[in-house]
């Protein structure tokens, strides 16, 4: 079963969140210039947060049509896709993408409502589902002039049958 959620506030962080989940999104909430402004790329120090870079994938928002790109990938991200998606382009990659699904939803959702959504439940794409039986995933905003965003980092987990972290 797949559970999708926005974050409701910023004090959201359920006890059930992977360990990494919550740390990533803790820093991101350290990293926020102001209560009421979202932290940008500068705000974001990959040297704080270095056992967290394999399962994360930083997405470049473009508008006008709205696309997704792939900035940077972590190793062991693209491990679970057999290949580095780097610099390509989200609909280019996933078909999910290409039309009005869930997922693409989703990602709207967080450049709308400027807050993160977190999802555990079956792979959408692009990972060998006997290996990866569920993964758990956060979508969190970045925005350069702390409104707009124009970056999301998505970190993943990828779990096997019974639970447990691979």
């Amino acid at each position: 079963m797949t559970v999708w959620s926005f974050v409701a506030s910023m004090a959201d962080q359920p006890d059930t969140w992977h360990s990494k989940i919550r740390e990533i999104f803790d820093y991101w909430r350290r990293i926020h210039p102001a209560a009421d402004v979202l932290p940008g790329r500068r705000h974001f120090d990959p040297v704080d947060v270095p056992a967290l870079l394999p399962n994360m994938r930083l997405i470049d928002v473009h508008r006008e049509p709205l696309r997704f790109r792939y900035r940077l990938v972590g190793t062991r991200v693209v491990e679970a896709h057999d290949h580095d998606m780097t610099g390509r382009w989200l609909d280019d990659e996933h078909p999910e993408f290409r039309a009005d699904t869930p997922l693409l939803r989703e990602y709207r959702g967080v450049i709308e409502d400027r807050r993160p959504s977190h999802r555990r439940g079956r792979p959408v794409f692009g990972v060998n589902a006997e290996k990866y039986a569920a993964v758990e995933r956060i979508l969190l905003p970045f925005a350069q002039d702390g409104a707009t965003v124009d970056l999301l980092l998505a970190f993943t987990v990828f779990l096997d049958q019974l639970g447990n972290e691979l």
